[in-house]
This record gives C-alpha cells, sequence and structure tokens, in this order.
C-alpha cells in the first residue's frame, strides 16, 4: 500500500456532491429510527419531542450560518480546526494564539468526530436485531435483540463503511446521493400513513394494539391473568403455544374489540400520547425542551461536514456556504418536522410512549400497525421490512459520511504534527486519508459496542416479563438479568449519545466564537450575521451545556447519562491538555507562536 506525504487531494465535488454528503450526516431515516428511541427514554419529558426538534433546529441554523460564514474566507480541508488558526493568523495582534486555538477546536471535534460514528454503528447493530427478531423471533427478540450480536453487528458494520470511505470521496458521493432520495421517500411514505391512521381512527374506535413478544398487531383486547413477581402483583397477558396473545372473551364467547384511547396520562401519571395535534408541537414544559434538545442535537449535526471538503470542492468559496445551510434546511426544517409530527401525533393506548420506551425500534413497531391497518392484518410486518431496508441503507450513508469528515479533520490535525501514527497520509492511489479511516473504523467498532451493552439500562429496562420471554441463547439473552438491576444501570446508547453531543455542542459554541473573531474589522463585516447570530448560537450551544449538570438536579430526565457525559467529556479535555503538552515538546514547539506562521488569504 503506497503511500506518499506530499500527495494532495483533487478538486472533484460541485454543489450536488457537497450537499448530498451533508444530507448523508443528517439522515432522516436513520435518525427517526433511532432517536425517537432515545428521546422516548428521557423521564417525564416525552411530551416535548418535537419541540425539543425544534430547538435544537433553530441552535443548529446559527451555527450553519457561522460555518458558511467562514467557508467563505477560508476554503479548505479541516472543517473547524482550519477555520480557528486562519482566524487567528489573519488577526494583527491575536496570531500568537493560533496554534492553541485550533488545538483545542481540533481536540473538541474528536469527541464528536470520534463518538458519532460509533453511535451510528451502534444503531445498526440494534437494527439488525429487531430485524433477526422480527423475522426469527424463536431465535431472537426484536424488543430486546441480543446484546453479543448487537457487537457483532457493529464492529463488521463498522470495517465495511470505513473500506468505502477508503476507496474515495466519489464513490462515497454517488452512494449518498442515492440514499438520500431513497429514505426520503420512505420516511415520508410512512409520515403520511401514520397521519392518515390517527385521523382514521378516533377516540373509542376499534383499533389495533401493538404486542411487543410476538411482533404484531391485533384489534382485540388482551386476556391477562394476575401475577405476583417479587411481591407486587402483575397483570401479565396469556399467550398461546406460539407465543400469540389470547383474546380476551366477553360473556358470549367472543374477542372483545379493542378500543382505542388518546389519554395523554395513565394512572401512574406516565406519558401516554399526544390527545390532539396541537399537544405534539406545544413545548408542554421549556426545561423539557432543553433536555429533548440536548438529544435531538444528534439527529441535525452533519451540516458542518462539508467544510472538512474544501479540499475536494471545485468551488468552495461558493459551494459550500450554500451546502452547509441547504442540506440542514431541507433534512431539518422539512423531513424531521414532518416525520416527528407523525410519529408523535400516532401515539395511542394500542403504542404509547411507554411502548416505545422498551422497544429497541419503535417506529419498527408503529409501521407494523400502519402496515396492518391499510394492507391487512399479517401484511404490516413486509411493509415494516421494507422501510427497514431504507433504514439500513441510511446508516450506511450517515456512518460513511462521518467517518469522511472525522478523518478528514484527523488528517488535518495529523499534517500539523499535532497527531501521531502517520494520520497526516493520504493513499497515494485512492487520494484518501487511509490510516485516519482506519482508525476511525477502529475506535467506531469498540464506542458500537460500548452502546449497545446496555442498550436497555434505566428508563429503558425492559420487564421481568419480557425479561423472561427472551428467547435463551449465547447471542440472544446474554447480558439481561432482571429490571431492578438494569433499570439502576444507565443507558449505554444514551450515555455514549449525550457525550457525542456534548462535544457537538462544545465544537459548534467555539465555530460561533471563530466566526465572531474571523470577521472583527473585516470589510465584510455584518452586524447581524457576525455578531448578533454568532453569539445567539454561542448562547444557545451553552446553554444546553450547562442543561446537562443542573438538568438532572431539577428533576428533569435522568441523572446517570448526562452526568457520565460530562465524565467522558472531562477525561478527553484533561488528556489532550496533556497530549498538547507533550507533543508540543517532542516536535520543538511553544504553545504560543513566537514567529508569525505564513496565513491564508481571506476574500475581500
Amino acid at each position: 500500500m503506497a503511500e506518499e506525504t506530499k500527495t494532495e487531494m483533487k478538486p472533484t465535488l460541485g454543489l450536488t456532491g457537497l450537499t448530498s454528503n451533508a444530507m448523508a450526516l443528517i439522515a432522516p431515516g436513520a435518525f427517526l429510527w433511532l432517536t425517537f428511541f432515545i428521546q422516548s427514554t428521557t423521564g417525564i419529558t416525552g411530551p416535548a419531542m418535537w419541540m425539543g426538534v425544534a430547538g435544537a433546529l433553530v441552535l443548529c441554523l446559527s451555527t450553519a450560518l457561522c460555518y458558511a460564514e467562514m467557508a467563505k474566507l477560508y476554503p479548505g480541508t479541516g472543517s473547524s480546526y482550519y477555520f480557528a488558526e486562519q482566524a487567528f493568523l489573519n488577526r494583527e495582534k491575536a496570531w500568537r494564539y493560533a496554534r492553541i486555538s485550533k488545538f483545542i477546536v481540533g481536540w473538541a471535534s474528536h469527541l464528536y468526530y470520534w463518538i458519532y460514528p460509533g453511535v451510528m454503528v451502534g444503531t445498526m447493530g440494534i437494527v439488525c436485531g429487531y430485524l433477526v427478531g422480527t423475522l426469527r423471533p424463536d431465535l431472537m427478540s426484536a424488543s430486546n435483540p441480543g446484546m453479543l450480536f448487537m457487537m457483532a453487528v457493529a464492529v463488521v458494520f463498522s470495517f465495511a463503511v470505513a473500506y468505502i470511505a477508503y476507496r474515495g470521496v466519489n464513490s462515497s458521493t454517488t452512494i449518498n446521493l442515492c440514499i438520500n432520495v431513497i429514505q426520503i421517500m420512505a420516511l415520508l411514505v410512512f409520515s403520511g400513513f401514520a397521519i392518515h391512521y390517527r385521523m382514521a381512527h378516533p377516540e373509542g374506535s376499534v383499533a389495533y394494539q401493538f404486542d411487543a413478544v410476538s411482533g404484531e398487531a391485533y384489534t382485540y383486547e388482551f386476556k391477562t391473568v394476575t401475577t405476583v413477581v417479587a411481591g407486587v402483583s402483575t397483570d401479565t397477558v396469556v399467550r398461546d403455544a406460539s407465543g400469540m396473545p389470547e383474546p380476551k372473551l366477553d360473556a358470549s364467547g367472543k374477542p372483545v374489540p379493542f378500543h382505542i384511547s388518546y389519554a395523554a396520562y395513565d394512572s401512574m401519571g406516565k406519558f401516554l400520547a399526544h390527545p390532539d395535534a396541537k399537544s405534539v408541537i406545544s413545548p408542554h414544559h421549556w426545561s423539557w425542551v432543553f433536555i429533548q434538545a440536548t438529544v435531538a442535537i444528534l439527529i441535525l449535526v452533519g451540516f458542518e461536514s462539508v467544510t472538512a471538503m474544501g479540499g475536494e470542492a471545485k468551488n468552495a468559496k461558493r459551494d459550500v456556504p450554500i451546502a452547509v445551510i441547504t442540506s440542514l434546511l431541507v433534512q431539518g426544517f422539512v423531513f424531521y418536522f414532518i416525520e416527528y409530527f407523525a410519529a408523535n401525533y400516532f401515539l395511542s393506548s394500542g403504542y404509547s410512549m411507554q411502548s416505545a420506551t422498551g422497544s429497541a425500534a419503535p417506529i419498527g413497531d408503529m409501521m407494523v400497525i400502519v402496515g396492518d391497518a391499510l394492507f391487512g392484518a399479517g401484511h404490516g410486518r413486509t411493509f415494516m421490512l421494507f422501510e427497514a431496508a431504507t433504514v439500513v441503507l441510511a446508516l450506511i450513508g450517515t456512518t460513511l459520511s462521518c467517518m469522511n469528515t472525522g478523518a478528514r479533520v484527523t488528517y488535518s490535525m495529523a499534517k500539523d504534527k499535532e497527531l501521531g501514527g502517520n494520520l497526516g497520509l493520504l493513499h497515494n492511489k485512492k487520494l484518501t486519508p487511509h490510516r485516519a479511516i482506519w482508525t476511525l473504523a477502529a475506535i467506531s467498532a469498540v464506542i458500537g459496542c460500548v452502546a449497545v451493552v446496555l442498550v436497555f439500562g434505566d428508563g429503558g429496562a425492559p420487564s421481568d416479563a419480557a425479561i423472561a420471554a427472551i428467547p435463551h441463547g449465547l447471542f440472544s439473552s446474554f447480558g439481561y438479568t432482571t429490571n431492578a438491576k438494569m433499570a439502576a444501570l444507565p443507558n449505554s446508547l444514551l450515555t455514549v449519545t449525550l457525550a457525542s453531543n456534548f462535544g457537538t455542542f462544545l465544537l459548534y459554541a467555539l465555530s460561533c466564537t471563530l466566526c465572531i473573531v474571523a470577521y472583527h474589522k473585516h470589510p465584510k463585516f455584518s452586524y447581524v450575521r457576525h455578531i448578533f447570530i454568532p453569539v445567539f448560537g454561542l448562547v444557545a450551544n451553552l446553554a444546553c451545556m450547562i442543561f446537562y449538570l443542573v438538568g438532572p438536579f431539577m428533576g428533569y430526565g435522568t441523572k446517570m447519562e448526562p452526568l457520565s457525559a460530562l465524565g467522558i467529556a472531562a477525561v478527553w479535555a484533561i488528556y489532550g491538555g496533556i497530549h498538547f503538552l507533550t507533543s508540543g515538546k517532542a516536535e520543538g514547539k511553544t504553545a504560543l507562536y513566537e514567529t508569525r506562521p505564513a496565513a491564508g488569504t481571506p476574500s475581500a
């Protein structure tokens, strides 16, 4: 595998290619499937899910404008890392801080770019487990897939996507463009079906209810028997030999029809469904919106990815800023708003928010119900499998896009000798940062395994009855103990997601600050674009970061996951400081420049 340190990237991407790569990272198909489950486990804040997405979008738009404005000045490879260097080098007095500023930005971005792909490969493990459980419920539970199975999928998927990234950005762009079209169409179809289902089934009408064990939907009430588990009386569904729930019978011996309800809360105060459309888009409590936004940021990040591909863009100054804003508006403002409204509006007594917290794929369960309602009983599973195939494609696209972006930021830092291990080398034929790509693949595989090991911890802990129903086997039931023990442990997927999101908030806050620095006394300075909006973005990002700490102690959401995420960020920051000092000393560098290096020329 030949390589040369002087090999350079070739500009081959136009506006369509750049936008497609960013849109792939903001993949509605993958993230609606993933984040609806994560957001449903955040305690009492579930009713504010849609507004949390809206809040995250406002935050991202303010940050996206900052990225777009800096891309006009400094087109190149490295995204915020490159912007940080150029913004300070072009200042008459602050140029001495260029090295330390770009390292802080680059190191913070790795907390995001190195963890985010791991979340995606872990999600692929969950999706594959759900699909295997759906097709072969005798081998695996669809609602609670086997942990070892999900880990194995995460490892294989990580290196498979890395191979595509290694082959070159043009192959990646073609794949991402096709995936974008397919997943958008598929999710719009589901959204339309979900809204139609809700409107066609008013309060009290006969409808479907979902059974997590069999993975099917039924139009009758389930027969139950009261049992005592750990001293607590529990109503357990009676099942036949195949695991199908038996119907509750009326006085004449006929099955009792299931009548749908849209009651907001149950007798214990747990949120179930939205009574009307207005409830879906309402904040309910603004503190809940903050909690939901700290998770929802995961679905919108990626618009900045194209700023790392400036070296491969044909007209970086013109196309990169357009791609940044366009990708976010199309995916976020159009498709996510529709999809999250449809999924939340669909909730009912037949499939409530509490049902979602105990499932590996709530959106898949919803697809089974709407498929049965529209195409006939038994056909919902086929509809779900078709939609799930597009989610798999979306996961490939978003993981591929993030690996490409993360590897290029790592490559840029390594070229500056801020990272070692020959990560700053390009393959002389593929023209890709192959060392960085394969390193990121290994890191993603490890993080993906960590993400799924306790994916049903804390609020997502399955009931003892659900655990007992899981098929026994090393790859299907290993790691499942009791509801009490699993509920006492943090949800690993939520923890890893919040750690990645914390890195995102940190990076975005720094990028908003860089925009202010870059345009200070610039001929094209605008108070709105270069002061008001960046300051708003900075404050919004900092507010979300602060909520990681204060939110749990105010009784909003869970405590273990955000505090664990803060611990990961703290360790990363400490290690980064040590690495900065030791690597700089080894390379003969000082923290502050003593002589001014040459800077890129900003456009006037």
